[in-house]
Order: C-alpha cells, then structure tokens, then sequence
C-alpha cells in the first residue's frame, strides 16, 4: 500500500506542478506522461507505463483485501483466504472492477470516475472498518480502543464531511 500511495502521489504531485506552471488543462490521460519528458527523455512513456502498473497492482492488492476483509468481517470471521467468505469478498471486489473496465469508453474519463466513485464509498468502508477493527470476537484483545474509536470516529466523520462538501461543489 505505502509503494502504491508513494508512486501515486509521486506522480500526481509532478503532474500538478508542470501542468499548474503551464497552465495546460488536462483532458487525456496521454498527456500525463509528457510531464515525464524533460527528465527522462524518450523513455517518459515507458516509465509512466511501468508506474501506473506497479500503481495499478497495488490499488487492487488492496481492494482485494479490503472486499475480503469486510465480507469476511460481515459473517464474523477473520480475515482467512482459504475460508470461502474471504474468497468471495475478493471475488466480488476483482469482478466489480473488470465490469466497470468493460464499460470504459476512455481511460481518462475511467480515471476520474474511478477516483470519485472511491471517494465517496470511502466513508462506508472507514466506518464498517471502524466497527469490524472494535469487535472484541474478530479482533480479540486487539480490537480498537476508547481513545483509538474516537479518533477513527472523528477522522471518518471528517472524511464524510469532505466528500459531502466535494459533491454540493460538484453539482452546484
């Protein structure tokens, strides 16, 4: 997850910064790569490539065991991948994705869509994990604290409160 975040980050940030400096609108994913240009030349393509890839396993590494672990969590389980609960989570987690890969028209639109659908499922996902991490029958002696629910409880609250207000920008 962290390689994923960092490679993620890394690009967006470079993104950001030379399309923001050139004022350029971004409109395909292709021009993504052009930021790569002056510091690596020919090969920006081939590096951006490989950068979304290695993004790309992540992100669905842990998806998978995100749809795992809530389904597994939901029947009161642990997290176990040889247990059929676990396996579906992640059977329904890899086919939501190819379904929605099917149905993309442009990958640039796709991205986008992605990140917003992720945005706004974030807060159920924060607040089943919230109530599955307290569950002294799933996580035993380490389920969460008083003090740790409240700070989860407060972060996932704000993340609500900022998706909300990212959709009334949105639509307004």
């Amino acid at each position: 997850m962290i390689a994923g975040w960092a490679i993620n980050s890394a690009m967006i940030i470079v993104a950001a910064a030379v399309f923001f400096s050139s004022k350029i609108e971004v409109t395909e994913l292709q021009q993504a790569q052009e930021t790569l240009k002056p510091l690596l030349g020919n090969s920006a393509a081939f590096v951006f490539a490989i950068a979304l890839i290695f993004a790309g396993i992540s992100s669905s590494i842990t998806a998978s065991m995100a749809g795992a672990s809530i389904f597994a969590g939901i029947y009161k389980e642990p997290l176990d991948l040889k247990d059929i609960h676990s396996r579906v989570g992640v059977f329904i987690t890899v086919v939501g994705a190819l379904i929605a890969i099917f149905f993309l028209g442009n990958p640039f639109s796709g991205l986008i869509w992605s990140q917003v659908v992720l945005s706004l499922q974030l807060p159920w996902t924060i607040f089943v994990l919230i109530y599955l991490t307290s569950s002294k029958k799933i996580m035993g002696e380490y389920k969460n604290t008083t003090t740790g629910k409240i700070l989860l409880w407060t972060i996932g609250l704000i993340v609500t409160y900022l998706n909300i207000m990212l959709v009334i920008n949105i639509f307004s």
